[in-house]
Formats: structure tokens, sequence, C-alpha cells
């Protein structure tokens, strides 16, 4: 035990088996499932919901009264994977009747194939593309931006690097969700990864994700490289952070 919690105050990348670019299809598809599920049980969208909710409306007391049509706020999810958190966000603003739209990007196209298909079996209306977000220019045109699950694949100069350039394109909020590094966190995800996945590719990276991780103190370092000095971040439960940071008052 001494040995693991030594080994977790320091943060430890290894390569997981879900970034290889040529990793086989089912192999994939089944990990995606996996993680989905894995997202749905910890609350992934819950954490994200109660901003871009708090956002719609301040964004529709703004508009002006003698509008014909409310205004929409444009979500961008970077790295999505499954797709799961867009998917169920614009869901539940479809049954709050909260005008939002959302869009995807992953670097792997069978991701986004298999988001795709996911959102419209859900009967979610999201846009889809593939974009490399580490070496294209994101895209403008969004209130939001957002990523979840994502910044503990990276060194810390890309995320600060990836922050910066979130923070740039969006219009209004950037927001990250993150695991924390602990040993709960260890412990939760080799428990979870076997109990609610078959998949070995799950089974496997989950452990590695949280050796990966940062702790809050470290993120609010990569803030302060990225140059964001004004931000919220908080952890959320089972052993997650959520960064805010808002453009705009926020809400």
């Amino acid at each position: 035990m001494n040995n693991k919690k030594v080994v977790l105050q320091i943060r430890r990348r290894e390569s997981e088996i879900m970034d290889q670019p040529d990793l086989d299809r089912d192999r994939l598809e089944c990990a995606l499932g996996g993680l989905s599920r894995l997202n749905r049980w910890s609350g992934s969208a819950g954490n994200l919901w109660p901003v871009l909710r708090d956002l719609a409306k301040q964004l529709q007391g703004t508009d002006q009264p003698n509008r014909s049509k409310p205004v929409t706020l444009r979500i961008l999810d970077l790295a999505t994977g499954a797709g799961d958190n867009p998917i169920r966000l614009a869901l539940k603003a479809r049954q709050e009747n909260l005008p939002m739209q959302f869009a995807g990007c992953d670097v792997n196209p069978h991701s986004i194939e298999f988001a795709s298909r996911r959102a419209q079996e859900a009967g979610a209306d999201i846009d889809w593309f593939v974009g490399d977000v580490l070496a294209d220019d994101l895209p403008a045109g969004y209130d939001v931006v957002m990523c979840s699950l994502y910044m503990h694949h990276l060194s810390n100069d890309q995320a600060a690097y990836l922050l910066g350039q979130m923070w740039q394109a969006a219009s209004r909020t950037v927001m990250v969700c993150d695991l924390v590094r602990s040993r709960f966190g260890l412990w939760l995800a080799i428990a979870a990864s076997r109990i609610l996945t078959r998949s070995e590719v799950v089974q496997t990276d989950g452990p590695i994700s949280v050796r990966a991780a940062h702790t809050i103190h470290e993120f609010s370092n990569i803030a302060k490289q990225a140059g964001l000095l004004e931000y919220s971040l908080r952890k959320r439960w089972p052993a997650r952070f959520l960064f805010t940071a808002h453009k705009d008052p926020s809400p």
C-alpha cells in the first residue's frame, strides 16, 4: 500500500490501448460502449449540465425581447469518444425545453461513426466531425468548448496548449471534466471497470488513466500556464474535477 501511495504522488503517463490508431474496430466499439456505461454510472453529463443549463437560461435573459426565436447555446465537445456526454446533454436540453446545439469531434473516425449511430438511436440531433485537437485549429462559432476525460492523456505542455486553444475558441465558457489522481480513484477504476464492462481495453486502461491524471493543484498550474487566472476548479464525485472558466460573468 505504501508503494502505491508513493507512486500516486507523481503523475505517470503510459501508453493506453485506446490511443492506438490501429486498434481493432470491434475492440474499439466494445471499449467505447464500456466507457459510456462508466460515464453514465459516474454521472459525467450530470457534472456538466448545471453550467450549461444556467448559461442557456442566462442567454435567454439577455436576449432581445422582440426576437421571434430563442437564442441557441452552441456547445462543442472535444475528443468526444462514444459521444455519450453530448448525447445525454442534448436529450436533457430537449426535455427541459432549453435551446442548445451540440457538436462532437474526435481524431478517430471510427469513434465518430460509433457516436453518430448512438445519437441516431437516441434521437439526438448532434453534429459530428473528425478533428485532431492538438494539430488542427479549433473551429469558431461555439459558445462553450468542453472536454471530458481527455486531459489526462496529454503531457502538461499539451494540456496547457489545448486549454489555451479552447479559451480562444469559446465565446463564453470553457469546461474540463477529468479524473483526479488518488488512491480512491485508482481503486474505483479497477473495481468499476471490471463490474460495468467486459472490455479488456477499459479494464487495462482504467488504472493507467488514474495514474496519468492530475491533482487539483497540478491542473491549477496548467490553467495558469495557459494564461487563465480566473476560474472555478472543484472536485466532483467520484474522484473527478470540474474546471470552468467564463468569459462573460458566470451565471
